[in-house]
């Protein structure tokens, strides 16, 4: 029986101005009109909206929403698949909570004090992400949230973990292929934030209960960076003279983790608007040519033979929150501090 949009409102717990918005935006339209005038909603209009709101679950925004259902149409079932795997997932992390708010809750009822690490395993249940990302932000991170990014993570994590196993080398070429590709997937689940990235890597070195959690351990994570450095010296070895690349070589890992940081400030200062000839942005240019030159050298032609092999090379930008846009920004900033310095990144 069709709906009137009061009554589909009242049906599915939204508004009646949510579903107005939805039909402004195009994204749910009724398909009917009764014999005055009133536009009702049928079946076909229930399943969208139920295809809308599991979207909107899984993080979604209406724009992507609208985009999502634009294209080649997913099956009901496997969208309802995809949220009972979040709900599984959600009812697994409650489980653990309630496990052990109720071991908590059984020593102190038996009179019992439990133990500050008992505590504090509990705390860290409750609040890991929390304490790092704002709910809106764990939408955006698909390891957070998404049992198919979850399951790749966990396999990706185990062929680290079997590479280090057999005895792989870091300059091995499979092992370069999975330095590679974990970048890749890194800043594809960070949704291209680099401020993400950097939370990540604090929340790995501070909360203990991220290496059960995500199975990353010391050792998993020094392997990859040795070997991403490997993946990317390979490629530059196409391009760079002899000394050139043994510069590279003895300086090019020292400063991994500075870029993020320095890469996440220069994004939010585009965001904000700051002009690139604002001492702001001028600053971060200079940091970010002193940081190229740690491992570049001071030799324009050096730098002209790296800004070649990172524009022919997608595997040296991918999986550095860096793209074209932030470049142009430097470039800009740095010709307004410098009229013959331009920047590049690793």
């Amino acid at each position: 029986m069709p709906l009137t949009v009061g009554e589909l409102a009242r049906r599915c717990g939204l508004t009646v101005r949510t579903l107005h918005h939805y039909d402004a935006i195009g994204l749910l339209k009724p398909s009917l009109r009764s014999d005055a005038g009133y536009r009702l909603y049928d079946r076909a209009n229930v399943e969208r909206l139920h295809r809308i709101q599991a979207l909107r679950q899984l993080g979604l925004s209406l724009a992507d929403i609208g985009t999502v259902l634009s294209g080649p149409e997913q099956p009901l079932a496997e969208v309802i698949d995809r949220q009972i795997a979040q709900l599984e997932q959600e009812l697994e992390r409650a489980a653990r909570l309630r496990r052990r708010l109720v071991a908590l809750r059984g020593q102190l009822a038996a009179g019992q004090s439990p133990d500050l690490a008992d505590w504090l395993d509990t705390l860290e249940l409750m609040t890991m992400y929390e304490k790092y990302f704002s709910p809106e932000e764990l939408q955006q991170l698909p390891m957070h949230h998404d049992p198919d990014a979850q399951a790749e993570w966990q396999a990706l994590v185990a062929a680290v973990q079997a590479a280090i196993d057999r005895g792989a080398a870091p300059h091995d070429h499979d092992a370069q292929l999975l330095a590679l590709r974990w970048m890749q997937t890194l800043q594809r689940d960070t949704a291209g934030n680099p401020d993400f990235v950097v939370r990540l890597n604090a929340m790995h070195d501070s909360e203990p209960g991220m290496v059960a959690l995500s199975g990353i351990t010391p050792a998993v994570k020094h392997f990859v960076e040795r070997a991403l450095v490997e993946a990317r010296l390979a490629i530059y070895a196409r391009y760079l003279q002899p000394h050139e690349l043994a510069f590279m070589r003895e300086h090019y890992g020292e400063q991994m983790y500075a870029w993020p940081p320095l890469i996440a400030e220069v994004r939010k200062a585009m965001v904000a608007g700051a002009s690139p000839s604002s001492p702001e942005a001028q600053a971060l240019a200079r940091r970010w040519m002193a940081m190229f030159r740690s491992y570049a050298g001071d030799d324009p032609a050096t730098h002209a033979r790296i800004r070649e092999a990172n524009m022919k090379e997608p595997d040296l930008m991918n999986g550095t929150w860096v793209d074209e846009a932030l470049l142009a920004y430097l470039r800009e900033a740095m010709g307004a501090a410098s009229s013959h310095s331009k920047p590049s990144h690793e």
